[in-house]
């Protein structure tokens, strides 16, 4: 395959547009736009044309372009779809805690483990012992790995710094990887992850040190695009959480809540009041957090492979999307509560236990995912105009994704029109 961009995937058993440009709500989430006997054009790595086969072959014809300069896959028997979107991931981290989920598995709890210095204190202490270039290099290997599930786009916390030079050294790894590798890593600065042992008790004096200390640095080098806070029982009170959220968003850091995972404390209610972009974890949250959400249009975002991890109830997907919410799937790709990268898991599991359908989790891992990243508009869907982000399963059908229990369906991947992953050549990728 070339490195132009031009690129024309044509036969495909069905063409999975996921058209549109804004998060798709309640029972617009069953809408895929799927063209049976589909192709799409990419030219210099943006979409230029979608359609069934004949139409777009004849509309290069038409438009005189020179079909030699075009790479070409026949997707005859496949199904093609957007590149997936993971919209909650802390990929960037030091050490890791397989010692705690043999713990988990004896009966230990999250929040207990965290309170005797485990959990994310553990993994905070590896983070900042390790050099930059390890944290590039394990950061790379987990990059590949997203993409040979068909990711595309990946958002990536920090939060295991807790401290000003950590925390900024992990947005910097962010950027680096962004650089080096084909996926579009998006930041997210999460200070607010947990107390550190220093500020032990006084939780509102270390939101002061992210608001005075970190914040401005990440928001005046545009080192984040949005802020996290993991609004908590024991951890960030919805108060505290406002604070932080509310100066963030005034240096240009767009909102983002962990909320009610553990307790119904009411981050939802509190997504809903700031206008977050997203909500993530959900699986206390209140009927009336999750209406208050669906009407201010705040993105549920659902890791269904951290609660399958912690042994926790699921998220009630099935209920937000009924409630009109647009819903988000993710890995929440971390060494303690998930340790997984897998969209296959997450998709089988959304299906299983959270009774959504082939069709809504494959909206909630594009367009929705991208709409919660704020990407909308140039990613998550195969529309002309959008980033030649695609992906082809070895299987015909969309079905496939969740069906095919735990083991990814993913043959092709395409990243602005280059083909970057392939199963059956992977000696040959750019990646």
């Amino acid at each position: 395959m070339g490195m132009m961009g031009n690129l024309l995937i044509k036969n495909a058993a069905e063409l999975v547009t996921c058209s549109g440009f804004a998060a798709k709500r309640g029972a617009q989430m069953a809408e895929l736009g799927i063209i049976p006997d589909g192709a799409l054009a990419i030219e210099q790595g943006r979409i230029v044309r979608v359609g069934a086969t004949g139409d777009v072959l004849s509309w290069l014809k038409a438009s005189g372009k020179d079909l030699s300069r075009f790479d070409t896959i026949d997707a005859s028997g496949k199904a093609v779809l957007p590149g997936f979107v993971d919209s909650h991931t802390h990929l960037v981290f030091g050490g890791y805690r397989a010692e705690e989920f043999a713990w988990r598995l004896r009966g230990d709890r999250y929040m207990e483990i965290l309170q005797r210095g485990g959990g994310i204190l553990s993994t905070v202490a590896a983070t900042r012992s390790a050099s930059r270039a390890e944290l590039t290099e394990t950061g790379l290997r987990r990059l590949d790995s997203m993409l040979s599930f068909g990711v595309t786009t990946v958002e990536g916390k920090s939060g295991y710094g807790l401290d000003r030079e950590t925390e900024i050294k992990q947005l910097e790894v962010m950027a680096d990887l962004n650089r080096r590798h084909p996926l579009d890593v998006v930041p997210t600065f999460m200070g607010a992850h947990a107390v550190p042992p220093s500020y032990k008790g006084g939780e509102e004096a270390y939101i002061d040190f992210l608001l005075e200390e970190v914040v401005p640095e990440v928001a005046s080098r545009r080192l984040a695009d949005f802020c996290d806070v993991f609004c908590e029982k024991n951890v960030f009170s919805i108060e505290q959480s406002r604070r932080l959220l509310a100066a963030a968003a005034e240096s240009g850091l767009k909102a983002k809540l962990h909320a009610d995972e553990i307790a119904a404390l009411g981050g939802a209610e509190l997504a809903a009041e700031i206008g977050a972009v997203s909500a993530d974890h959900l699986l206390q949250a209140s009927d009336t957090g999750l209406e208050a959400m669906s009407a201010a249009g705040v993105i549920a975002t659902l890791l269904p492979a951290t609660a399958f991890s912690l042994k926790e109830p699921y998220a009630r997907g099935r209920f937000m999307i009924d409630a009109g919410c647009a819903v988000a799937l993710a890995t929440d790709f971390n060494p303690g509560s998930c340790f997984s990268e897998s969209i296959p898991l997450v998709a089988a599991l959304a299906a299983i236990y959270m009774n959504l359908s082939a069709e809504e989790i494959v909206t909630a891992l594009t367009i929705n995912g991208a709409a919660a990243l704020g990407r909308a508009q140039v990613i998550g869907s195969l529309d002309p105009g959008k980033q030649g982000d695609v992906i082809l399963l070895e299987y015909p059908s969309h079905r496939f994704i969740a069906y095919h229990l735990g083991v990814s369906s993913v043959e092709k991947v395409i990243k602005n029109g280059v083909l970057v992953y392939d199963k059956l050549n992977q000696g040959d990728m750019q990646c």
